[in-house]
Order: C-alpha cells, then structure tokens, then sequence
C-alpha cells in the first residue's frame, strides 16, 4: 500500500481563497466599521476555523504512515523460484547457482526429524555409477553430482529440481509416493546378504534375517547405486541429488538398453513421465510403471505436501508411506558409522 500523500486538500479560507477576496476590495470605497462589529467578526472567525480544524482532523487521512494498516500483506524480498522441466539436452544450472536461487527464498522446515540428514552433504561418484549399457555421452552427468547442498527438505528437493532441470513439484510429489519426504526411510527388504550395504547386515534394521535395499526420501536402491554410498543413506540432498541425474540420463535419452528389456512402448527420451515410471519398475511403461506414474500424478494434482496434515504425520493418511515399497523409518544412531557388516 503506498504511504499517504503529503499533498493537502486546499480547504475554504486558505490561501487561495484569500487572494481571491482581496481582489474585491479597492482604496477608493473604504467603509468604516465599527469596533464593536471587528470583534464579533473576529470572533465568528476564530469559531469558524475551529470547526474547520476538528472537521479536517476527523475526515482526512492520517498523515502518518506507520498508523495506516496495509491493504495487503507484504511482499517478500525475493519471491521464490518456480523451478520448471528443462528440454533434453538443455544446458543445465550448475549445483552452486541453483544453491544461490534456492538460498534466496528458504523454505521452512517441515520434516524436523531431517535435520541431521539434511545437513549433511554428500559426494562425487565415479563415471561407473551409470551402467554400461547407457550411451556414452551419459558420461557428463557423472562429474555433477555431489550431493553439496544443505537446507530444510523443502529447499533440498528444490535444488535438485533445479539442478536436473525437472518440475519442483514433481520432485515434491514423487517424495511424498516413496517416502512422505523423510530420509530415515528403508525399503525393498530382502533375506540375500549380498545386496546388503555396509553397516545394513541381516537383521540390523530390525526385521529378523533381513535387510532393506532402498534407503531415503526417493528410496535410492543400493544394488544398483553403489557407487553413491553411503550419502544415498546419510545425506538427503546426495539422495536426490543421485536419484534425479538417473532421471535426467532417461529423459536425456541415454537409456537405450530400456529397449532390451520387458516394455509397454519403445523408449525414446524427452518422455517426463516414462522416465518417472522407469525409476520404480526399472522399465518402460510396463504395469509396475504405469501404476507408478499415476500415483505420483495423483499427487502432484492434490498437491499433498501443502496440505494441513502433512507437516503433522509421518505417514500418508490414506496407507503407508509408500504404497509401493514395504518401508519403515530407519532409526540410525545419532553419529552413524558405516563400516563392514
């Protein structure tokens, strides 16, 4: 709301008026009037100004600023981004720009048991975290990862959304389908020792003769992203960060061997969504996929994580956390170390 205007309305007898009545009067036709009749006058004045002055205070504005309530609400200093999909190919925001654009909007935290995960940065992988059968050129994505961020939950799923160059509110959807947005999350529970991180042997997570696969906010599964352990599990933001350059190899269209394998339709990138399913079936719209597809769409038009109970439950109202994976929250030490079975 803009502050009053200093500019006052010119009220009868000012300034204005005055040379107006003065132009009446003429030396050549002077009247005497009595004394008696200048008091009164005077009188009649002082009262006539006095009104004027109680009428001025009671109707005009307040010449003060700080007394006015604003019409709206304030505005922030900078309104937040709106991180939105990038074509294929497109040249992507390095981690430290899309860190400054985040960092100019913070987010508030909802998820406080994230704390330790979310300030906890994670690391570079080598070009062999993607597999042999991608194209070559898949080789490029692997220098930018890092997991070099730290933020509240909300922020950390807008970096890496801006990073990748995807939809931030695909990203918050498809964290609400895999975890309700909470990094302590385990999942994909198996009895075969081999597939067990280190530090995640059978029976250490608490179901007797087994051990979970998948670890975090996207439930980044170990057997097939060792290279990025142990941040898939400590570090939220090396969670996403790790979970969205895959995302961004199929939607690139480097995931040819997706053509050698069990498939709805053949793939091809720039195709958002087959990418999204591939991440849970690990093919291209296949059953598994398309049910995936359709519960994070589902989501991402509920817009889940604005609603009142999200910031309050720990578990979608409507079943478990992740429909698709049996999951529990992982109850890690408060400084977990991650050594040899």
């Amino acid at each position: 709301m803009s502050e009053p205007s200093d500019t006052t309305e010119r009220l009868p007898g000012g300034e204005g008026e005055t040379e107006r009545r003065s132009g009446r009067h003429t030396r050549d036709r002077a009247v005497h009037i009595p004394k008696s009749a200048w008091i009164i006058a005077a009188a009649l004045v002082i009262t006539a100004a006095s009104v004027f002055t109680i009428m001025t205070l009671t109707s005009s504005p307040s010449r003060h600023p700080q007394a006015a309530k604003p019409a709206h609400p304030a505005q922030p200093a900078h309104p937040a981004v709106h991180f939105n999909t990038l074509p294929p190919g497109a040249k992507l925001p390095s981690g430290a720009e899309c860190a400054r654009l985040v960092k100019a909007s913070p987010s508030p935290e909802v998820r406080a048991d994230n704390a330790r995960f979310n300030h906890t940065v994670g690391q570079h992988v080598p070009a062999t975290f993607f597999p042999a059968g991608d194209l070559p050129q898949v080789s490029k994505l692997a220098p930018r990862i890092s997991g070099n961020f730290t933020g509240s939950t909300a922020d950390i799923l807008r970096w890496a959304a801006c990073k990748w160059g995807i939809d931030q509110n695909i990203v918050f959807a498809e964290a609400a389908v895999e975890s309700w947005w909470q990094q302590g999350f385990v999942g994909d529970w198996t009895k075969d020792v081999t597939t067990c991180p280190p530090g995640h042997g059978l029976g250490v997570d608490g179901v007797p003769g087994e051990c979970p696969q998948s670890y975090g906010i996207l439930q980044n599964k170990f057997t097939f992203e060792r290279d990025a352990w142990p941040g898939l599990g400590d570090s939220t933001a090396m969670n996403v960060d790790a979970m969205y350059s895959i995302w961004r190899s199929c939607y690139d269209g480097y995931e040819v061997w997706l053509n050698n394998e069990p498939r709805g339709r053949e793939y091809s990138g720039g195709d958002l969504w087959g990418c999204i399913g591939r991440w849970f079936a690990g093919s291209w719209y296949t059953p598994d996929a398309n049910r995936y597809i359709s519960k994070v769409q589902e989501y991402l038009s509920e817009q889940v994580w604005l609603k009142p109970d999200f910031p309050w439950t720990t578990t979608n109202p409507s079943g478990l956390c992740s429909e698709f994976r049996q999951s529990q929250l992982m109850k890690l030490p408060v400084a977990p170390t991650w050594g040899a079975d």
